[in-house]
């Protein structure tokens, strides 16, 4: 029996057991079946399907252009390598907002057609009616206050949200009010430390935070960047555990030296 088998599957419930003991959460992005398999099988919590593979698998500038389609080919992809972690899935840009039929038809086509667990969506009072018509279907849905990029336009910058009193306030009573409508865990993005820390406190469900600060209920990082593999990218709030950049760079030159010069294969290398 391999340790996949024996292993006991993250769910929504177990995320609230861990805030409720204190135990924090690790959550890191995935977007392929191979990479899903090995942060899997490491011990991951959550594995968030981001609509970052707008950035880091397509090459585009913002997380607006991918589509709800290739949202769906990477979360499947994931779900195929993932036995314990929770999968979830970012709802694209456009597949939700101002109107919440559409969001229910874009939830249920994430989960039906990609066996993920459950979605994530940006925003706070302006999108509650598309939260609560999701939840109404029995899907699970995680929250995502503080820099959420795919307003980027409206903000004009990603510069760090929330450092003014108002908006800090306004941050609270979005959190509150994605809690009380049904929301299993929320994302805070690039918020000061100390605010990110109070929302943990007063919402008694999961707060994973993203340059938020160590005062909230867990992490999440976008694998690319912790693995140093994207090295145009480098926040404050970054820690770097790899510079696998650097170390692809230096096996692609050994390789393409070996084939030039003929070393590879070799008399073991072929049949």
């Amino acid at each position: 029996m391999s340790v996949h088998q024996k292993v006991k599957k993250v769910t929504t419930h177990v995320l609230q057991e861990m805030k409720n003991a204190g135990e924090k959460i690790a959550m890191l992005t995935g977007y392929d079946f191979t990479m899903a398999r090995i942060i899997d099988g490491a011990g991951i919590d959550v594995i968030l399907v981001g609509d970052s593979a707008s950035n880091v698998m397509a090459g585009h500038e913002t997380t607006l252009p991918i589509t709800l389609d290739q949202m769906i080919y990477h979360a499947s992809s994931v779900v195929r390598g993932v036995d314990r972690a929770l999968v979830v899935v970012d709802m694209p840009f456009g597949s939700y907002q101002g109107n919440s039929k559409e969001a229910l038809s874009s939830a249920i086509r994430i989960m039906k057609e990609s066996g993920a667990h459950s979605v994530k969506l940006e925003g706070g009072r302006e999108i509650l009616e598309s939260v609560t018509r999701i939840l109404t279907a029995g899907i699970p849905v995680m929250g995502h206050l503080g820099l959420t990029p795919q307003s980027i336009y409206k903000f004009g910058t990603y510069i760090v949200r929330a450092r003014e009193d108002d908006e800090a306030e306004q941050l609270i009573k979005d959190a509150k009010a994605l809690e009380e409508a049904g929301c299993f865990a929320i994302v805070l993005e690039k918020i000061p430390a100390e605010l990110a820390t109070r929302v943990a406190k007063e919402v008694s469900i999961p707060i994973i935070g993203i340059g938020a600060g160590g005062g909230v209920d867990g992490q999440v990082l976008v694998v690319h960047d912790m693995l140093g593999i994207n090295n145009e990218f480098s926040p404050r709030f970054l820690r770097k555990y790899h510079n696998l950049f650097q170390e692809m760079t230096n096996s692609f030159h050994s390789y393409i030296e070996d084939v030039r010069s003929g070393d590879f294969p070799n008399d073991k290398e072929q049949y």
